[in-house]
């Protein structure tokens, strides 16, 4: 049974006055930033800081990839209110051993986040992932979605994207003011779906505007997702953890060009779309 969520949401944007370079008055959109205080059980747990898009599945995969929770029916209902900003999270039977599994933290280059529970990095060696490839064709395909997608980014700037897309379908566009929120919220809208994302023959793939670290390659990996894109690059302990894992990175990937990291033989190769680009 799916958890209940509640709908809340919240301005993403606000309009301040800046000063340009001639000293002229703008009006200019800024992304907006509020914090959510996460309650498990009337147990407060973290604080976010957020754009307030999609709390709900925000805390939900949060609650995924700390690994607190293993399936969506552990969870009887996540209750946001932004007049308080605090999400209440009510579980069907309680965490076990929250205290202790949630004690130890590790900090990390996070932005919007900062720390991962310990035990998120014991883990890694217990996740299996699918036997999926993408042909480079679909690579730029996602590529071009991304770039006609229309963005707060755009608009405002100062904001993480991140997208989950079906082949080349683009499945969810999240933004937040970090990363790590946005591939949370990515997880808790997967767990709240009908049906497997996974359907078909087509490869999940998940993409980013930010770098891959340690615990977005570990957090993709536990969503199920075998390859994931950046447009920017990569760690050494986030390549590292990819190829113990098998899991295809991609960086440096905008319009024809890319740099594969790990995992290349989980891509058709098709240099002569490269090459046709370039000629």
């Amino acid at each position: 049974m799916l958890p209940r969520l509640t709908q809340a949401r919240a301005p993403l944007t606000r309009e301040i006055e800046a000063v340009d370079e001639h000293g002229r008055p703008q009006h200019v959109a800024i992304p907006a930033e509020r914090d959510l205080t996460v309650y498990v059980d009337r147990r407060e747990l973290v604080t976010l800081m957020t754009l307030g898009a999609h709390p709900e599945w925000l805390v939900l995969g949060y609650l995924r990839n700390q690994r607190l929770v293993r399936s969506a029916d552990e969870v009887e209902s996540v209750t946001v209110d932004w007049e308080v900003s605090s999400a209440a999270v009510k579980t069907r039977a309680g965490i076990d051993r929250i205290e202790e599994r949630t004690a130890r933290r590790v900090v990390t280059t996070g932005c919007g986040q900062g720390s991962v529970f310990g035990a998120l990095m014991d883990e890694v060696a217990s996740l299996q992932l699918p036997d999926t490839t993408l042909d480079q064709g679909t690579l730029y395909g996602i590529l071009d979605a991304i770039r006609r997608q229309e963005t707060t980014y755009k608009s405002a700037g100062s904001v993480h994207g991140c997208a989950l897309f079906r082949g080349s379908e683009l499945l969810l566009f999240v933004e937040d003011v970090g990363r790590h929120n946005a591939i949370d919220t990515i997880a808790g809208w997967m767990w709240m779906q009908p049906g497997p994302v996974d359907r078909g023959p087509e490869p999940l793939v998940f993409y980013t505007t930010g770098r891959l670290t340690s615990e977005m390659v570990i957090k993709s990996a536990q969503m199920g997702v075998a390859i994931v894109v950046s447009r920017s690059g990569m760690t050494e302990m986030g390549h590292a953890i990819a190829r113990q894992l098998g899991l295809c990175t991609i960086g440096r990937a905008l319009n024809k060009r890319f740099l594969c990291y790990t995992g290349a033989q989980r891509l058709h190769w098709r240099p002569e779309l490269a090459q046709a680009a370039t000629s």
